[in-house]
């Protein structure tokens, strides 16, 4: 199968322009590709997950990355999938958390030997002369056009802001720089990207002729990878000191049974076959599948004796204590408010802690887990079908843990 076949087997490709020339250039290796990322904190997280796995996929197939760091657009924030603006950082915020990125972005991608780059839009758009840009970048955008945007629309009630607006033409001048000064024929993003990407496209055309030859390719990886990057308790990031390689494990072992295949084709580098035999697995069988996912992404972010440690400590956790006599504890829609029980309750009810100030102190000291994953906020609170969905495991300290199961 060739790779760009590939991408559309594995569930990544929701839209294109110019299928058949970035079909042929995929295909033969002859990409050179970008992908941004806005360096609003100091560490990747599973958000970013899709696009750094389809980088590596791509570099394997011999196309040639080029990581774009938003040291530029970042000053102002990117306003796209948002019903808010996005508190502004420092420059030495912003330095900082590039110097992250790129050291996490090295587990995933080979920068050695000009096989892939790593650039910073701040490096031509913090001198750039505002007269000149209204007259060689602003001249080629309509407005009317540009307010049909869905990113621009969705801030228009609340009120956009111009520094806002001009987003869409930093990220243009973006592929415009990167197509003139590395040959970068092609830019990839999510659907929430979408309209800047065709920007970039189309300010490259009129600019240089329109056959200019600049790709576009719009992939799932932002409106999925976002789902996936988020929990109850926040992000799920790549940095250990953050999320530790076991609660990443976790991460994964606890994604939903309708998830799990979806999420081993997009992300793990299993071949296709392999996977298409798990498409009949059902019941036990998808926990199995899950493992399997916990286990391939774990390794590709932390390495494999990272993956391994994880792997064992979540078996030794059930270790003498299987589903069958587990210590069990039951809710019910009396225990709900406003249909949901918060994390001390949820302690209180398991028997876990005595009382709610009990428990409030094992959640602020960071003692209490649910299905691995750390829990800091003692607002935290379920549903009954997040309880109902899947093994719902609470777990206090190092020994202490129930099961907790809904009752209708």
């Amino acid at each position: 199968m060739k790779v760009y076949d590939e991408l559309v087997a594995r569930g990544l490709i929701a839209q294109v322009t110019d299928e058949d020339e970035i079909k042929e250039l995929i295909n033969e290796g002859k990409a050179v590709f970008y992908i941004g990322f806005d360096p609003t904190a100091d560490s990747l997280h599973v958000g970013h997950f899709m696009a750094l796995c389809l980088m590596k996929r791509l570099q394997m197939a011999g196309n040639k990355p080029i990581a774009l760091i938003g040291g530029g657009t970042g000053m102002i924030g990117d306003p796209s999938g948002r019903s808010d603006m996005r508190q502004m950082m420092t420059m030495e915020t912003i330095r900082h958390n590039c110097d992250c990125f790129k050291k996490q972005m090295s587990r995933f991608i080979d920068f050695s030997e000009g096989k892939a780059m790593m650039v910073n839009n701040a490096d031509w758009l913090a001198d750039l002369n505002y007269i000149e840009v209204l007259r060689e970048v602003g001249s080629h955008f309509s407005v009317n056009r540009m307010l049909t945007a869905e990113c621009y629309k969705q801030r228009m009630e609340k009120g956009l802001s111009f520094l806002e607006f001009n987003y869409m033409i930093m990220q243009s001048y973006d592929f415009y720089v990167l197509y003139q000064k590395y040959g970068c024929n092609m830019q990839f993003g999510g659907d929430d990207q979408w309209s800047n990407m065709l920007g970039g496209t189309e300010l490259i055309r009129r600019k240089l002729g329109k056959d200019a030859y600049a790709m576009t390719i719009n992939l799932l990886l932002n409106s999925e990878g976002k789902k996936m990057g988020k929990t109850q308790s926040g992000a799920v990031w790549l940095d250990p000191a953050k999320t530790t390689p076991y609660e990443f494990y976790q991460y994964w072992r606890n994604v939903s049974d309708a998830d799990v295949l979806k999420c081993i084709k997009m992300l793990t580098f299993l071949p296709l076959e392999e996977i298409q035999t798990m498409e009949s697995w059902e019941g036990s069988q998808l926990n199995r599948a899950k493992e399997i996912l916990a286990y391939e992404l774990t390794n590709l972010v932390h390495g494999e004796e990272e993956a391994k440690k994880a792997e064992e400590s979540a078996k030794a956790l059930f270790s003498g204590q299987n589903a069958s006599d587990m210590p069990t504890a039951f809710v019910s829609a009396a225990d709900m408010r406003n249909g949901k029980i918060d994390i001390l309750g949820l302690l209180v009810q398991s028997s876990l802690a005595a009382s709610r100030a009990e428990a409030r102190r094992n959640v602020e000291q960071g003692g209490v887990t649910v299905n691995g994953e750390k829990i800091t906020d003692i607002r935290t609170a379920y549903t009954p079908e997040q309880i109902a969905a899947d093994d719902f495991i609470l777990k206090r300290g190092k020994k202490k843990f129930c099961k907790i199961l809904f009752k209708k």
